[in-house]
């Protein structure tokens, strides 16, 4: 799917961002690998000195280097040349797409995210209580829609022309199994179709075998992928 990566990239935009040649060097105090890394869609020139310069960027932050790479990553062969240089290969994940129909009801998607909706969003997906902060940042550089059920299940949608982007899905642990984030999910189709959306797309680490499972059941088909090289 040509262009997901560059979606991915709006839809969960770092505060921070410097082009090199069309690699874009985000970070965002160190919040999730996706703020946080080189997103390298260009040909910046001389692989080893763009790599080279990426390094000393991450390392004034105080930052590891880290790279998403996908099938889209230039110059080609760039994930060998990482791999050469000792980076690590973490989070393979996948990009999953659909047409979208009707969707379900019966949940409420407000423009902003709540106290509750981060709180519980954050226990499931988050690290740190004091980068949560950075992470509702994140979540807000662009509008989206945020809905929660029976506060204990949430996802947001970000609407993005014909395609819907569904991130942060988190069920809390006690209510997992139950059907929840289904209805989250279809709540958020509902939406983004009557937003004038088509398609959707969702991202999902390939080792989240359940959450694989729901997604297929919806009709959502994998398209792409990617990983981070880290060093």
């Amino acid at each position: 799917m040509d262009g997901i990566y560059d979606l991915v990239a709006e839809a969960w935009p770092a505060p921070f961002s410097q082009d090199m040649g069309g690699w874009r060097l985000r970070h965002a105090d160190g919040v999730t690998k996706r703020a946080n890394s080189v997103l390298p869609l260009g040909d910046p020139g001389r692989v080893d000195v763009a790599i080279e310069r990426a390094e000393r960027f991450y390392a004034e932050l105080g930052l590891p280097a880290v790279f998403s790479v996908s099938d889209q990553a230039r110059p080609e062969g760039l994930d060998g040349t990482l791999a050469e240089r000792g980076y690590a290969r973490v989070d393979p994940t996948l990009a999953m797409i659909k047409e979208i129909g009707e969707g379900g009801g019966g949940v409420a998607i407000d423009d902003t995210p709540s106290r509750e909706w981060l709180d519980l969003w954050w226990s499931v997906d988050g690290r740190y209580p004091e980068q949560l902060p950075m992470a509702e940042k994140i979540l807000t550089g662009v509008p989206a829609g945020y809905a929660m059920l029976d506060g204990v299940a949430v996802g947001r949608g970000v609407v993005q022309g014909e395609w819907l982007g569904i991130y942060s899905m988190a069920v809390a642990p006690e209510a997992r199994r139950r059907g929840l984030a289904r209805r989250v999910l279809r709540a958020l189709l509902r939406w983004g179709g009557e937003l004038g959306c088509t398609r959707a797309y969702l991202l999902v680490v390939e080792e989240n075998a359940a959450a694989r499972v729901l997604y297929a059941s919806e009709g959502f088909e994998v398209a792409g992928g990617y990983h981070y090289r880290v060093k």
